[in-house]
Protein backbone atom coordinates (compact mmCIF):
# COMPACT_ATOMS: atom_id res chain seq x y z
CA UNK A 1 0.00 0.00 0.00
CA UNK A 2 2.74 2.42 1.02
CA UNK A 3 4.90 1.52 -1.99
CA UNK A 4 1.99 2.15 -4.36
CA UNK A 5 1.41 5.60 -2.81
CA UNK A 6 5.10 6.44 -3.30
CA UNK A 7 4.85 5.26 -6.92
CA UNK A 8 1.94 7.65 -7.55
CA UNK A 9 3.90 10.55 -6.06
CA UNK A 10 6.89 9.74 -8.26
CA UNK A 11 4.69 9.68 -11.36
CA UNK A 12 3.26 13.09 -10.52
CA UNK A 13 6.66 14.59 -9.83
CA UNK A 14 7.69 13.66 -13.36
CA UNK A 15 4.48 15.10 -14.79
CA UNK A 16 4.57 18.54 -16.42
CA UNK A 17 0.99 19.89 -16.21
CA UNK A 18 -0.45 21.64 -19.22
CA UNK A 19 1.86 20.09 -21.83
CA UNK A 20 0.51 17.87 -24.56
CA UNK A 21 2.61 14.71 -24.75
CA UNK A 22 2.89 15.14 -28.50
CA UNK A 23 5.03 18.25 -27.95
CA UNK A 24 7.43 16.89 -25.31
CA UNK A 25 11.04 16.39 -26.37
CA UNK A 26 13.93 14.67 -24.66
CA UNK A 27 16.07 17.77 -24.89
CA UNK A 28 13.61 20.68 -24.66
CA UNK A 29 14.98 24.21 -24.55
CA UNK A 30 14.04 25.45 -21.13
CA UNK A 31 15.29 27.40 -18.20
CA UNK A 32 15.06 26.62 -14.55
CA UNK A 33 14.75 30.35 -13.84
CA UNK A 34 11.36 32.04 -13.32
CA UNK A 35 9.83 33.57 -16.45
CA UNK A 36 11.23 37.05 -17.00
CA UNK A 37 9.68 40.17 -18.51
CA UNK A 38 10.16 40.19 -22.30
CA UNK A 39 10.85 36.46 -22.67
CA UNK A 40 9.54 34.79 -25.83
CA UNK A 41 8.39 31.25 -26.57
CA UNK A 42 7.09 29.27 -29.56
CA UNK A 43 3.73 27.51 -29.35
CA UNK A 44 1.84 25.14 -31.65
CA UNK A 45 4.68 23.90 -33.87
CA UNK A 46 5.65 20.32 -34.66
CA UNK A 47 9.19 21.06 -33.42
CA UNK A 48 10.53 23.32 -30.70
CA UNK A 49 12.12 25.48 -33.41
CA UNK A 50 8.82 26.67 -34.90
CA UNK A 51 5.49 28.00 -33.73
CA UNK A 52 3.37 30.98 -32.79
CA UNK A 53 5.44 33.70 -31.11
CA UNK A 54 4.30 34.56 -27.59
CA UNK A 55 5.88 37.19 -25.35
CA UNK A 56 5.75 37.55 -21.55
CA UNK A 57 4.68 41.00 -20.30
CA UNK A 58 3.24 42.12 -16.96
CA UNK A 59 2.98 38.54 -15.74
CA UNK A 60 1.02 37.24 -18.75
CA UNK A 61 1.81 35.60 -22.07
CA UNK A 62 0.45 37.32 -25.17
CA UNK A 63 0.89 37.16 -28.94
CA UNK A 64 2.31 39.37 -31.68
CA UNK A 65 0.33 40.74 -34.67
CA UNK A 66 1.76 39.94 -38.09
CA UNK A 67 1.49 43.57 -39.30
CA UNK A 68 5.06 44.47 -40.23
CA UNK A 69 6.24 40.95 -39.43
CA UNK A 70 9.22 39.94 -41.57
CA UNK A 71 12.56 38.13 -41.49
CA UNK A 72 14.16 40.84 -39.36
CA UNK A 73 11.64 40.27 -36.57
CA UNK A 74 11.91 36.50 -36.95
CA UNK A 75 15.72 36.75 -36.72
CA UNK A 76 15.44 38.54 -33.37
CA UNK A 77 13.08 35.86 -32.00
CA UNK A 78 15.32 32.98 -33.09
CA UNK A 79 18.40 34.67 -31.67
CA UNK A 80 16.61 35.37 -28.37
CA UNK A 81 15.70 31.66 -28.16
CA UNK A 82 19.35 30.67 -28.86
CA UNK A 83 18.69 29.08 -32.24
CA UNK A 84 21.49 29.38 -34.81
CA UNK A 85 19.37 31.22 -37.42
CA UNK A 86 15.99 31.86 -39.02
CA UNK A 87 14.26 29.94 -41.81
CA UNK A 88 11.10 32.01 -42.33
CA UNK A 89 8.69 34.51 -40.84
CA UNK A 90 5.13 33.13 -40.66
CA UNK A 91 1.93 35.22 -40.81
CA UNK A 92 -1.81 34.73 -40.72
CA UNK A 93 -2.13 32.68 -37.53
CA UNK A 94 -0.64 29.60 -39.18
CA UNK A 95 0.13 28.00 -35.80
CA UNK A 96 -3.36 28.57 -34.42
CA UNK A 97 -4.97 31.41 -32.54
CA UNK A 98 -3.53 32.46 -29.20
CA UNK A 99 -5.48 33.68 -26.19
CA UNK A 100 -5.31 36.82 -24.12
CA UNK A 101 -3.61 40.05 -25.15
CA UNK A 102 -1.93 40.86 -28.43
CA UNK A 103 1.07 42.62 -26.92
CA UNK A 104 2.90 43.85 -30.03
CA UNK A 105 1.84 45.29 -33.38
CA UNK A 106 3.53 47.10 -36.28
CA UNK A 107 6.97 45.69 -35.45
CA UNK A 108 10.00 47.36 -37.05
CA UNK A 109 13.11 45.40 -36.05
CA UNK A 110 16.49 45.84 -37.68
CA UNK A 111 17.35 42.21 -36.98
CA UNK A 112 20.26 43.00 -34.68
CA UNK A 113 18.28 43.53 -31.48
CA UNK A 114 18.87 41.15 -28.57
CA UNK A 115 15.17 40.86 -27.69
CA UNK A 116 11.86 41.31 -29.51
CA UNK A 117 10.54 43.85 -27.00
CA UNK A 118 13.52 46.13 -27.69
CA UNK A 119 12.37 46.61 -31.31
CA UNK A 120 10.20 49.62 -32.22
CA UNK A 121 6.46 48.85 -32.07
CA UNK A 122 3.15 50.66 -31.74
CA UNK A 123 2.82 50.28 -27.97
CA UNK A 124 1.94 47.57 -25.48
CA UNK A 125 -1.44 46.00 -26.40
CA UNK A 126 -2.15 48.78 -28.92
CA UNK A 127 -3.45 46.86 -31.93
CA UNK A 128 -6.24 46.57 -34.47
CA UNK A 129 -5.52 42.89 -35.05
CA UNK A 130 -7.32 39.72 -34.06
CA UNK A 131 -5.70 36.43 -33.07
CA UNK A 132 -6.23 35.24 -36.65
CA UNK A 133 -3.20 37.44 -37.41
CA UNK A 134 -0.86 35.97 -34.79
CA UNK A 135 2.73 35.93 -36.03
CA UNK A 136 5.03 32.90 -36.00
CA UNK A 137 8.55 31.86 -36.96
CA UNK A 138 10.50 28.86 -38.20
CA UNK A 139 14.03 28.85 -36.78
CA UNK A 140 16.99 26.74 -37.83
CA UNK A 141 17.05 23.60 -35.74
CA UNK A 142 19.93 22.97 -33.40
CA UNK A 143 21.58 24.96 -30.67
CA UNK A 144 23.71 28.06 -30.72
CA UNK A 145 26.85 26.48 -29.28
CA UNK A 146 28.14 29.86 -28.15
CA UNK A 147 25.36 30.08 -25.57
CA UNK A 148 25.15 28.46 -22.15
CA UNK A 149 21.50 27.40 -22.52
CA UNK A 150 20.43 24.84 -19.93
CA UNK A 151 18.83 21.57 -21.05
CA UNK A 152 16.83 19.21 -18.93
CA UNK A 153 15.96 15.56 -19.34
CA UNK A 154 12.25 14.86 -19.78
CA UNK A 155 11.37 11.18 -19.27
CA UNK A 156 7.65 11.80 -18.77
CA UNK A 157 6.59 10.71 -22.25
CA UNK A 158 4.74 7.61 -21.03
CA UNK A 159 3.35 9.17 -17.86
CA UNK A 160 -0.06 9.89 -19.35
CA UNK A 161 -0.67 6.23 -20.27
CA UNK A 162 0.54 5.01 -16.87
CA UNK A 163 -1.80 7.34 -15.02
CA UNK A 164 -4.63 6.18 -17.27
CA UNK A 165 -3.90 2.57 -16.33
CA UNK A 166 -3.88 3.61 -12.67
CA UNK A 167 -7.40 5.05 -13.08
CA UNK A 168 -8.64 1.98 -14.95
CA UNK A 169 -7.36 -0.38 -12.23
CA UNK A 170 -8.59 1.77 -9.36
CA UNK A 171 -5.57 0.83 -7.22
CA UNK A 172 -5.59 2.54 -3.80
CA UNK A 173 -8.35 4.98 -4.81
CA UNK A 174 -9.43 7.13 -1.89
CA UNK A 175 -12.13 9.44 -3.27
CA UNK A 176 -15.58 8.32 -4.45
CA UNK A 177 -17.60 10.23 -7.05
CA UNK A 178 -21.28 9.20 -7.00
CA UNK A 179 -23.09 9.78 -10.31
CA UNK A 180 -26.86 10.24 -10.07
CA UNK A 181 -28.85 10.35 -13.31
CA UNK A 182 -32.66 10.76 -13.34
CA UNK A 183 -34.16 8.20 -15.74
CA UNK A 184 -37.39 10.10 -16.41
CA UNK A 185 -39.44 7.19 -15.06
CA UNK A 186 -41.40 7.18 -11.78
CA UNK A 187 -41.61 4.42 -9.21
CA UNK A 188 -44.75 3.11 -7.53
CA UNK A 189 -44.82 6.10 -5.16
CA UNK A 190 -44.60 8.57 -8.01
CA UNK A 191 -40.98 9.56 -7.34
CA UNK A 192 -38.51 9.98 -10.16
CA UNK A 193 -36.22 6.99 -10.51
CA UNK A 194 -32.51 7.74 -10.31
CA UNK A 195 -29.75 5.61 -11.80
CA UNK A 196 -26.68 5.57 -9.54
CA UNK A 197 -23.09 4.45 -10.05
CA UNK A 198 -19.74 5.20 -8.45
CA UNK A 199 -16.33 6.15 -9.86
CA UNK A 200 -13.33 5.58 -7.60
CA UNK A 201 -10.56 8.19 -7.97
CA UNK A 202 -7.45 9.52 -6.22
CA UNK A 203 -7.47 12.68 -4.13
CA UNK A 204 -3.96 13.47 -5.25
CA UNK A 205 -5.05 13.72 -8.90
CA UNK A 206 -8.23 15.69 -8.17
CA UNK A 207 -6.32 18.12 -5.94
CA UNK A 208 -4.75 19.49 -9.13
CA UNK A 209 -8.20 20.90 -9.97
CA UNK A 210 -9.34 23.36 -7.25
CA UNK A 211 -13.02 23.26 -8.26
CA UNK A 212 -13.27 19.71 -6.85
CA UNK A 213 -12.61 21.26 -3.43
CA UNK A 214 -10.68 18.21 -2.22
CA UNK A 215 -9.10 20.15 0.67
CA UNK A 216 -12.33 20.20 2.68
CA UNK A 217 -11.55 16.74 4.09
CA UNK A 218 -14.43 14.94 2.37
CA UNK A 219 -13.86 11.55 0.79
CA UNK A 220 -16.78 11.60 -1.65
CA UNK A 221 -18.67 13.84 -4.05
CA UNK A 222 -22.17 13.51 -5.51
CA UNK A 223 -22.91 14.69 -9.03
CA UNK A 224 -26.37 14.93 -10.57
CA UNK A 225 -25.85 14.42 -14.30
CA UNK A 226 -28.43 14.02 -17.04
CA UNK A 227 -28.83 10.52 -18.39
CA UNK A 228 -27.61 11.69 -21.81
CA UNK A 229 -24.33 12.97 -20.32
CA UNK A 230 -23.80 10.19 -17.78
CA UNK A 231 -21.68 8.01 -20.14
CA UNK A 232 -19.25 10.92 -20.62
CA UNK A 233 -18.35 11.28 -16.94
CA UNK A 234 -15.92 8.35 -16.86
CA UNK A 235 -14.09 9.68 -19.94
CA UNK A 236 -13.94 13.12 -18.34
CA UNK A 237 -12.47 11.84 -15.06
CA UNK A 238 -9.95 9.75 -16.99
CA UNK A 239 -8.93 12.90 -18.88
CA UNK A 240 -7.98 14.47 -15.55
CA UNK A 241 -5.39 11.70 -15.20
CA UNK A 242 -4.13 11.50 -18.78
CA UNK A 243 -4.97 14.83 -20.49
CA UNK A 244 -6.21 12.70 -23.40
CA UNK A 245 -9.78 12.16 -24.56
CA UNK A 246 -11.80 11.28 -27.66
CA UNK A 247 -14.39 13.94 -28.40
CA UNK A 248 -17.21 13.78 -30.93
CA UNK A 249 -19.71 16.43 -31.90
CA UNK A 250 -22.39 14.49 -29.97
CA UNK A 251 -20.29 14.28 -26.76
CA UNK A 252 -18.79 17.79 -26.98
CA UNK A 253 -21.55 19.60 -25.09
CA UNK A 254 -21.55 17.12 -22.18
CA UNK A 255 -17.76 17.28 -21.86
CA UNK A 256 -17.89 21.06 -22.17
CA UNK A 257 -20.41 21.28 -19.31
CA UNK A 258 -18.27 19.04 -17.09
CA UNK A 259 -15.14 21.02 -17.92
CA UNK A 260 -17.00 24.23 -17.14
CA UNK A 261 -18.27 22.87 -13.80
CA UNK A 262 -14.78 21.93 -12.62
CA UNK A 263 -12.73 24.69 -14.18
CA UNK A 264 -10.83 22.55 -16.70
CA UNK A 265 -10.31 25.48 -19.05
CA UNK A 266 -8.24 23.85 -21.77
CA UNK A 267 -10.75 21.04 -22.29
CA UNK A 268 -13.61 23.54 -22.18
CA UNK A 269 -12.00 25.68 -24.89
CA UNK A 270 -11.09 22.80 -27.17
CA UNK A 271 -14.51 21.13 -26.96
CA UNK A 272 -16.09 24.54 -27.46
CA UNK A 273 -14.30 24.78 -30.79
CA UNK A 274 -16.13 21.66 -31.96
CA UNK A 275 -19.46 23.44 -31.45
CA UNK A 276 -18.56 25.88 -34.20
CA UNK A 277 -18.81 23.03 -36.72
CA UNK A 278 -22.55 23.27 -36.12
CA UNK A 279 -22.78 27.01 -36.77
CA UNK A 280 -23.23 26.94 -40.57
CA UNK A 281 -25.76 24.09 -40.48
CA UNK A 282 -28.85 25.96 -39.29
CA UNK A 283 -30.25 28.61 -41.70
CA UNK A 284 -32.84 29.60 -39.09
CA UNK A 285 -29.96 30.77 -36.81
CA UNK A 286 -31.64 29.41 -33.67
CA UNK A 287 -28.74 26.99 -33.08
CA UNK A 288 -26.15 29.75 -33.40
CA UNK A 289 -27.98 32.06 -31.00
CA UNK A 290 -28.56 29.30 -28.42
CA UNK A 291 -24.86 28.36 -28.57
CA UNK A 292 -23.94 31.97 -27.86
CA UNK A 293 -26.30 32.06 -24.88
CA UNK A 294 -24.80 28.78 -23.65
CA UNK A 295 -21.26 30.22 -23.96
CA UNK A 296 -22.28 33.20 -21.82
CA UNK A 297 -23.75 30.90 -19.15
CA UNK A 298 -20.62 28.73 -19.00
CA UNK A 299 -18.18 31.63 -19.23
CA UNK A 300 -16.42 30.19 -22.30
CA UNK A 301 -15.05 33.38 -23.84
CA UNK A 302 -13.56 31.59 -26.85
CA UNK A 303 -16.86 29.94 -27.81
CA UNK A 304 -18.61 33.24 -27.15
CA UNK A 305 -16.30 35.05 -29.59
CA UNK A 306 -16.60 32.29 -32.21
CA UNK A 307 -20.40 32.52 -32.11
CA UNK A 308 -20.46 36.33 -32.18
CA UNK A 309 -17.92 36.45 -34.99
CA UNK A 310 -19.90 34.02 -37.14
CA UNK A 311 -23.11 35.98 -36.54
CA UNK A 312 -21.34 39.28 -37.31
CA UNK A 313 -19.93 37.95 -40.59
CA UNK A 314 -23.37 36.60 -41.55
CA UNK A 315 -25.36 39.49 -40.11
CA UNK A 316 -27.46 40.10 -43.22
CA UNK A 317 -28.64 36.47 -43.22
CA UNK A 318 -29.28 36.66 -39.45
CA UNK A 319 -31.43 39.76 -39.91
CA UNK A 320 -33.52 37.96 -42.56
CA UNK A 321 -33.87 34.81 -40.41
CA UNK A 322 -36.70 33.79 -38.02
CA UNK A 323 -34.31 34.09 -35.06
CA UNK A 324 -33.82 37.86 -35.47
CA UNK A 325 -37.06 38.84 -33.72
CA UNK A 326 -36.24 36.56 -30.76
CA UNK A 327 -32.81 38.01 -29.99
CA UNK A 328 -32.23 39.42 -26.51
CA UNK A 329 -31.21 43.00 -25.76
CA UNK A 330 -27.87 41.86 -24.32
CA UNK A 331 -27.11 39.88 -27.44
CA UNK A 332 -27.95 42.80 -29.73
CA UNK A 333 -25.78 45.12 -27.62
CA UNK A 334 -22.83 42.78 -28.05
CA UNK A 335 -23.45 42.35 -31.79
CA UNK A 336 -23.99 46.03 -32.65
CA UNK A 337 -20.79 47.04 -30.85
CA UNK A 338 -18.68 45.17 -33.42
CA UNK A 339 -16.95 46.66 -36.46
CA UNK A 340 -16.80 43.34 -38.34
CA UNK A 341 -20.54 43.26 -39.08
CA UNK A 342 -21.05 42.41 -42.75
CA UNK A 343 -24.12 44.31 -43.99
CA UNK A 344 -25.07 46.15 -47.20
CA UNK A 345 -24.83 49.51 -45.43
CA UNK A 346 -25.51 51.13 -42.05
CA UNK A 347 -29.01 52.19 -43.12
CA UNK A 348 -29.92 48.53 -43.63
CA UNK A 349 -28.76 47.80 -40.08
CA UNK A 350 -30.78 50.69 -38.63
CA UNK A 351 -33.91 49.55 -40.46
CA UNK A 352 -33.51 46.01 -39.09
CA UNK A 353 -33.02 47.32 -35.55
CA UNK A 354 -36.08 49.56 -35.83
CA UNK A 355 -38.18 46.57 -36.94
CA UNK A 356 -36.91 44.57 -33.95
CA UNK A 357 -37.78 47.40 -31.51
CA UNK A 358 -41.24 47.91 -33.00
CA UNK A 359 -42.02 44.18 -32.83
CA UNK A 360 -40.95 44.04 -29.16
CA UNK A 361 -43.08 47.09 -28.33
CA UNK A 362 -42.97 48.64 -24.87
CA UNK A 363 -41.44 45.51 -23.34
CA UNK A 364 -37.94 46.78 -24.18
CA UNK A 365 -38.31 50.15 -22.44
CA UNK A 366 -37.33 53.58 -23.78
CA UNK A 367 -33.86 53.56 -22.21
CA UNK A 368 -32.96 50.19 -23.69
CA UNK A 369 -34.23 51.27 -27.10
CA UNK A 370 -32.07 54.40 -26.94
CA UNK A 371 -29.04 52.35 -25.88
CA UNK A 372 -29.50 50.04 -28.89
CA UNK A 373 -29.99 52.95 -31.30
CA UNK A 374 -26.85 54.52 -29.84
CA UNK A 375 -24.83 51.70 -31.42
CA UNK A 376 -25.90 52.75 -34.93
CA UNK A 377 -23.13 54.67 -36.73
CA UNK A 378 -25.26 57.43 -38.27
CA UNK A 379 -22.35 59.14 -40.10
CA UNK A 380 -21.90 55.90 -42.08
CA UNK A 381 -25.50 56.00 -43.41
CA UNK A 382 -25.63 57.26 -47.03
CA UNK A 383 -26.73 60.92 -47.07
CA UNK A 384 -30.02 60.31 -48.94
CA UNK A 385 -31.10 57.60 -46.49
CA UNK A 386 -30.07 59.84 -43.61
CA UNK A 387 -32.31 62.65 -44.87
CA UNK A 388 -35.25 60.29 -45.41
CA UNK A 389 -35.23 59.08 -41.80
CA UNK A 390 -37.38 61.97 -40.56
CA UNK A 391 -40.10 60.87 -43.00
CA UNK A 392 -39.70 57.09 -43.08
CA UNK A 393 -38.59 56.03 -39.58
CA UNK A 394 -41.34 54.74 -37.29
CA UNK A 395 -39.18 55.56 -34.27
CA UNK A 396 -38.23 59.11 -35.25
CA UNK A 397 -41.00 60.74 -33.20
CA UNK A 398 -40.52 58.64 -30.07
CA UNK A 399 -36.73 59.23 -30.11
CA UNK A 400 -36.66 62.57 -31.93
CA UNK A 401 -33.83 64.14 -29.92
CA UNK A 402 -31.56 61.11 -30.39
CA UNK A 403 -32.28 61.00 -34.13
CA UNK A 404 -31.75 64.76 -34.59
CA UNK A 405 -28.39 64.76 -32.83
CA UNK A 406 -27.24 61.61 -34.63
CA UNK A 407 -28.42 62.84 -38.04
CA UNK A 408 -26.66 66.17 -37.51
CA UNK A 409 -23.43 64.30 -36.85
CA UNK A 410 -24.04 62.34 -40.04
CA UNK A 411 -24.63 65.47 -42.13
CA UNK A 412 -21.51 67.09 -40.66
CA UNK A 413 -19.53 64.01 -41.67
CA UNK A 414 -20.82 64.31 -45.25
CA UNK A 415 -20.33 68.08 -45.55
CA UNK A 416 -17.08 68.85 -43.72
CA UNK A 417 -13.51 67.71 -44.13
CA UNK A 418 -12.13 65.44 -41.46
CA UNK A 419 -9.62 68.14 -40.44
CA UNK A 420 -12.55 70.40 -39.60
CA UNK A 421 -14.38 67.61 -37.75
CA UNK A 422 -11.25 66.72 -35.82
CA UNK A 423 -10.76 70.33 -34.72
CA UNK A 424 -13.91 70.17 -32.59
CA UNK A 425 -14.05 66.43 -32.08
CA UNK A 426 -15.57 65.19 -28.84
CA UNK A 427 -13.40 63.10 -26.52
CA UNK A 428 -16.24 60.58 -26.34
CA UNK A 429 -14.77 57.33 -27.68
CA UNK A 430 -18.23 56.06 -28.68
CA UNK A 431 -18.80 59.13 -30.85
CA UNK A 432 -15.38 58.64 -32.46
CA UNK A 433 -16.38 55.04 -33.16
CA UNK A 434 -19.25 56.35 -35.30
CA UNK A 435 -16.75 57.50 -37.93
CA UNK A 436 -15.31 54.00 -38.45
CA UNK A 437 -16.99 51.81 -41.08
CA UNK A 438 -18.16 48.25 -40.66
CA UNK A 439 -17.86 45.90 -43.66
CA UNK A 440 -20.35 47.34 -46.18
CA UNK A 441 -21.08 45.24 -49.26
CA UNK A 442 -23.62 47.39 -51.13
CA UNK A 443 -22.77 48.73 -54.58
CA UNK A 444 -20.31 50.04 -55.48
CA UNK A 445 -18.11 49.04 -52.55
CA UNK A 446 -17.73 45.33 -53.30
CA UNK A 447 -17.31 42.89 -56.15
CA UNK A 448 -17.52 39.07 -56.19
CA UNK A 449 -15.43 36.50 -58.05
CA UNK A 450 -16.67 32.92 -58.06
CA UNK A 451 -13.60 30.66 -58.23
CA UNK A 452 -15.72 27.59 -58.98
CA UNK A 453 -16.89 28.98 -62.31
CA UNK A 454 -15.70 26.76 -65.16
CA UNK A 455 -16.17 29.46 -67.78
CA UNK A 456 -14.41 32.83 -67.51
CA UNK A 457 -16.67 35.89 -67.37
CA UNK A 458 -17.55 37.57 -70.64
CA UNK A 459 -15.12 40.31 -71.60
CA UNK A 460 -17.70 42.79 -72.85
CA UNK A 461 -20.10 42.57 -69.93
CA UNK A 462 -20.94 45.90 -68.23
CA UNK A 463 -23.62 47.23 -65.98
CA UNK A 464 -24.55 50.38 -64.07
CA UNK A 465 -25.82 50.72 -60.53
CA UNK A 466 -29.30 52.16 -59.99
CA UNK A 467 -28.30 54.40 -57.10
CA UNK A 468 -26.50 57.61 -56.36
CA UNK A 469 -23.36 55.73 -57.38
CA UNK A 470 -24.52 55.15 -60.98
CA UNK A 471 -21.32 56.70 -62.31
CA UNK A 472 -19.36 53.75 -60.95
CA UNK A 473 -19.27 50.78 -63.27
CA UNK A 474 -17.98 47.23 -63.13
CA UNK A 475 -16.30 45.67 -66.14
CA UNK A 476 -14.31 42.54 -66.71
CA UNK A 477 -10.78 42.67 -68.16
CA UNK A 478 -8.92 39.94 -69.97
CA UNK A 479 -7.64 37.60 -67.18
CA UNK A 480 -9.87 34.86 -65.86
CA UNK A 481 -10.94 35.31 -62.22
CA UNK A 482 -10.36 39.05 -62.48
CA UNK A 483 -12.64 42.08 -62.30
CA UNK A 484 -12.14 45.82 -62.35
CA UNK A 485 -14.47 48.31 -60.74
CA UNK A 486 -14.62 51.90 -59.53
CA UNK A 487 -15.68 53.46 -56.24
CA UNK A 488 -15.82 56.95 -54.79
CA UNK A 489 -12.73 58.14 -52.93
CA UNK A 490 -14.69 57.93 -49.68
CA UNK A 491 -18.26 57.34 -48.53
CA UNK A 492 -18.54 60.99 -47.45
CA UNK A 493 -20.37 63.16 -50.01
CA UNK A 494 -17.57 65.72 -49.80
CA UNK A 495 -15.40 63.28 -51.76
CA UNK A 496 -18.01 62.66 -54.45
CA UNK A 497 -18.16 66.02 -56.21
CA UNK A 498 -17.98 66.36 -59.99
CA UNK A 499 -14.39 67.57 -59.67
CA UNK A 500 -13.31 64.40 -57.86
CA UNK A 501 -12.52 61.45 -60.05
CA UNK A 502 -13.61 57.97 -58.92
CA UNK A 503 -10.99 55.41 -57.94
CA UNK A 504 -10.33 52.38 -60.11
CA UNK A 505 -9.63 48.98 -58.55
CA UNK A 506 -8.44 45.65 -59.88
CA UNK A 507 -9.57 42.45 -58.11
CA UNK A 508 -7.83 39.21 -59.04
CA UNK A 509 -7.66 35.62 -57.80
CA UNK A 510 -4.46 33.73 -58.62
CA UNK A 511 -4.90 29.97 -58.90
CA UNK A 512 -1.38 28.73 -59.63
CA UNK A 513 2.31 29.59 -59.93
CA UNK A 514 1.99 30.42 -63.62
CA UNK A 515 -0.38 33.28 -62.80
CA UNK A 516 1.65 34.56 -59.83
CA UNK A 517 5.30 33.59 -59.50
CA UNK A 518 5.72 35.56 -56.25
CA UNK A 519 2.76 34.01 -54.44
CA UNK A 520 3.60 31.61 -51.61
CA UNK A 521 0.38 29.58 -51.66
CA UNK A 522 -2.78 29.29 -53.72
CA UNK A 523 -5.32 30.58 -54.17
CA UNK A 524 -4.12 34.13 -53.43
CA UNK A 525 -6.28 37.24 -53.86
CA UNK A 526 -5.12 40.72 -54.85
CA UNK A 527 -7.00 44.02 -54.62
CA UNK A 528 -4.95 46.90 -56.00
CA UNK A 529 -5.50 50.57 -56.78
CA UNK A 530 -5.39 51.45 -60.45
CA UNK A 531 -5.72 55.20 -59.86
CA UNK A 532 -3.28 57.65 -58.36
CA UNK A 533 -4.47 59.53 -55.27
CA UNK A 534 -3.89 63.21 -54.63
CA UNK A 535 -1.68 64.28 -51.76
CA UNK A 536 -4.74 65.46 -49.84
CA UNK A 537 -6.42 62.06 -50.29
CA UNK A 538 -3.28 60.22 -49.21
CA UNK A 539 -3.02 62.34 -46.06
CA UNK A 540 -6.70 62.04 -45.14
CA UNK A 541 -7.96 58.64 -46.31
CA UNK A 542 -6.65 55.10 -45.99
CA UNK A 543 -8.18 51.87 -47.24
CA UNK A 544 -8.67 48.97 -44.81
CA UNK A 545 -10.04 46.60 -47.41
CA UNK A 546 -11.37 43.14 -46.64
CA UNK A 547 -11.71 39.83 -48.43
CA UNK A 548 -14.82 37.78 -47.62
CA UNK A 549 -14.91 34.05 -48.38
CA UNK A 550 -18.43 32.69 -48.85
CA UNK A 551 -18.90 28.92 -48.75
CA UNK A 552 -21.07 27.50 -51.52
CA UNK A 553 -23.04 30.76 -51.56
CA UNK A 554 -24.48 29.96 -48.11
CA UNK A 555 -22.36 31.62 -45.41
CA UNK A 556 -19.27 33.74 -44.86
CA UNK A 557 -16.66 31.51 -43.26
CA UNK A 558 -13.59 33.73 -43.32
CA UNK A 559 -12.77 37.45 -43.37
CA UNK A 560 -9.24 38.61 -44.06
CA UNK A 561 -7.50 41.93 -44.60
CA UNK A 562 -5.02 42.66 -47.35
CA UNK A 563 -1.30 43.07 -46.67
CA UNK A 564 0.43 44.99 -49.47
CA UNK A 565 -2.66 44.43 -51.64
CA UNK A 566 -2.39 40.63 -51.24
CA UNK A 567 -4.39 38.10 -49.22
CA UNK A 568 -3.27 34.49 -49.02
CA UNK A 569 -6.24 32.19 -48.63
CA UNK A 570 -5.77 29.92 -45.61
CA UNK A 571 -6.54 26.23 -45.90
CA UNK A 572 -8.80 24.39 -43.45
CA UNK A 573 -5.88 22.20 -42.39
CA UNK A 574 -3.20 24.82 -41.88
CA UNK A 575 -5.35 27.24 -39.90
CA UNK A 576 -8.01 24.97 -38.40
CA UNK A 577 -10.64 27.49 -39.46
CA UNK A 578 -13.55 27.85 -37.07
CA UNK A 579 -16.10 27.49 -39.86
CA UNK A 580 -14.49 25.17 -42.44
CA UNK A 581 -15.56 24.95 -46.06
CA UNK A 582 -14.67 22.40 -48.77
CA UNK A 583 -11.58 23.77 -50.51
CA UNK A 584 -12.37 25.41 -53.82
CA UNK A 585 -16.10 25.65 -53.06
CA UNK A 586 -16.18 29.32 -52.20
CA UNK A 587 -16.62 32.79 -53.61
CA UNK A 588 -14.28 35.72 -53.14
CA UNK A 589 -15.87 39.03 -52.25
CA UNK A 590 -13.58 42.06 -52.36
CA UNK A 591 -14.76 44.94 -50.14
CA UNK A 592 -13.32 48.46 -50.29
CA UNK A 593 -13.35 50.18 -46.87
CA UNK A 594 -12.19 53.82 -46.91
CA UNK A 595 -11.69 55.47 -43.55
CA UNK A 596 -10.26 58.72 -42.30
CA UNK A 597 -6.74 58.55 -40.92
Amino acid sequence: MQNRGITLWMLLLLHVPGLDSATWNLFSKSSTEPTQEGEVRLVGGKHDSEGRVELYHEGKWGTVCDDGWDLAEAQVVCRQLKFPGVVSAVTGGTYGEGLGSIWLDDMDCKGTEKSLSSCPFKGWALTDCSHKEDAGVVCERGTDLTSDTAHFLDHSLGLSDELGELFDRGDDCDFLIAIQSPTGNRDGEGKLEVEERNICTHKLILSLYPHFNITNGSSNLSLEISQACSPCVTSFIRYLYTRKIDVTVSSAQCLHKLASMFGVKRLMQDTGRLFTVLLPEDPSFYTQVSLYQYSVQTGDLLLQENCLQYLAWNCEALINSPAWSDLSIDFLMALLARSDLVVPDEGFLLQALESWIIEKGDSTGTESQAALLGHIRFPMIPAEKLYDLQFTSDLYRSHEKLYRVSMLRGFQFNALSFDTLRKHKSSDSEEEHDYHPRIYTADPWSVTINSTNKEPPRQDMRYDYNSRYNNYQHYYPTPEYSKSFTTPNHNSVIYQTKDTNPISWSARVFKNQRECSNCISFPTARLSLQSSLSQNQTNSVRFSNRLLLTCEGRYVFHVQDFKNDMAQIPSNISLALSYPCPEGQYEFRFVVRPEYI
